[in-house]
């Protein structure tokens, strides 16, 4: 999977690796999963983002088989970098993530009728590890105070690195 930005992204800006996300092969076989076992993401989320920025993330619940996701990474004057729309869907006796950016204007980063896709690599209570991107609850008392998500970069030149948020839930 090859992610690329549409901005400049300083490498300071860019935590260090890790190693929070998973990899798969290609023809790898997503394990069972249901729509119903992401239940503990429901919500709204807060915390910061790229260069120190605020980034929220928001899960509704399930409607049928799948739950529909926002991301929205702040900029430096306090408006909107980009955002993502995502969807957590059953598939094939499995569950994958599949999501789209948007400029502040609503631009889209991938052509009209692409998106990214996130193919189950394991699920674990409180954890969904897909193929380069993962999403689990982070430490706290009841371990469901907190959410770490984590994407897998590729540059093209056989370097990984990760951007890492760790967010809060909001009341």
């Amino acid at each position: 999977m090859r992610t690329v930005l549409p901005f400049v992204l300083s490498l300071a800006a860019v935590p260090a690796f890790a190693q929070e996300t998973r990899t798969a092969p290609v023809d790898h076989d997503p394990p069972p999963a249901t729509i119903k076992q992401m239940d503990w993401l429901v919500g709204q989320w807060a915390g910061e983002g790229i260069a120190g920025q605020p980034a929220m993330e928001s899960w509704l619940p399930p409607v049928g088989d799948t739950m529909v996701g926002t991301f929205v990474q702040g900029d430096d004057d306090g408006g909107i970098m980009f955002t993502e729309h995502m969807y957590l869907m059953e598939e094939g006796g499995s569950v994958v993530l599949r999501l789209k950016h948007f400029n502040a204007d609503l631009s889209g980063w991938e052509e009209k009728g692409d998106m990214l896709t996130f193919r189950l690599v394991a699920m674990e209570p409180c954890a969904a590890y897909f193929r380069g991107l993962t999403l689990r609850c982070d430490e706290g008392e009841d371990g469901r105070e907190g959410l770490v998500a984590a994407v897998r970069m590729s540059e093209g030149k056989g370097e990984d690195s990760e951007l890492l948020f760790r967010f809060a839930r909001k009341p």
